[in-house]
């Protein structure tokens, strides 16, 4: 088997932490350095298309959707929250690592199709705490998958998210009957009493890395509930 050849790397904005992006021939994948394991690889990517699916499948029938999308990645969240949803959807996604970017734009580009390149596609450098907190609309989704779970890896910042108070920031976000889907690598008892208690309905669904095979990761869903108030 050839090994892998890492073609590039970066750090994380505001952290030391190092990002790299590696290849073998057709497949690549982009790990935190020291970490083991792959943070991201484009053969196993079953889980992030589910992470839209459940979250935006509500959507497809309705005008002038808004989506939020926590974290590029390697695309494949994003071009699946694109298959779901209508022409006049406004799909933004927020990212963190300007090389990721890059690396969409570049190299990683055709795992997912350049969903980036996509008219509804809105790409925002920066940290989705920050546009959660500054940003005045509001969004019928809000998709995060960001770290392996609902706890601060990639960047400290993120720790907010998962919070009580990030998730009443979130809830505020949506719309009626909006939904934030949060990917992590296992379910959580503890982070799914945090939601419930921040006003959400919770589902919790169990997705594997690959269809009928690979590991077992867990969506979050949480549901903003018609007429409900801010808590």
């Amino acid at each position: 088997m050839d090994p892998w050849i890492t073609i590039d790397s970066t750090t994380v904005p505001g952290s030391d932490t190092e990002l790299t992006l590696s290849q073998r021939n057709d497949d690549f994948a982009i790990r935190i350095s020291g970490v083991p394991g792959d943070l991201m690889n484009s053969r196993m990517h079953h889980s992030e298309e589910a992470l839209a699916e459940l979250a935006c499948s509500r959507l497809s029938t309705i005008e002038n959707a808004r989506i939020l999308v926590g974290g590029l990645g390697m695309g494949f969240t994003l071009a699946a929250v694109l298959k779901t949803v209508p022409e006049s959807a406004e799909v933004i996604v927020a990212e963190l690592v300007p090389a990721v970017v890059e690396w969409n734009q570049g190299v990683l580009g055709q795992c997912a199709g350049r969903p980036i390149e996509d008219g509804r596609t809105r790409v925002q450098l920066g940290d989705v705490v920050d546009l959660l907190k500054h940003q005045a609309e509001k969004f019928d989704a809000i998709l995060l998958d960001i770290d392996n779970g609902p706890e601060a890896m990639t960047s400290s910042d993120n720790e907010w998210l998962y919070s009580t108070g990030g998730l009443k920031k979130i809830y505020e976000k949506l719309r009626p009957e909006g939904i934030v889907a949060i990917w992590s690598a296992r379910a959580d008892q503890i982070f799914t009493t945090r939601l419930k208690k921040a006003g959400f309905i919770v589902e919790l669904r169990t997705v594997r890395a690959r269809p009928g095979k690979g590991s077992r990761h867990t969506i979050f869903l949480g549901q903003r509930p018609w007429g409900a108030s801010a808590r």
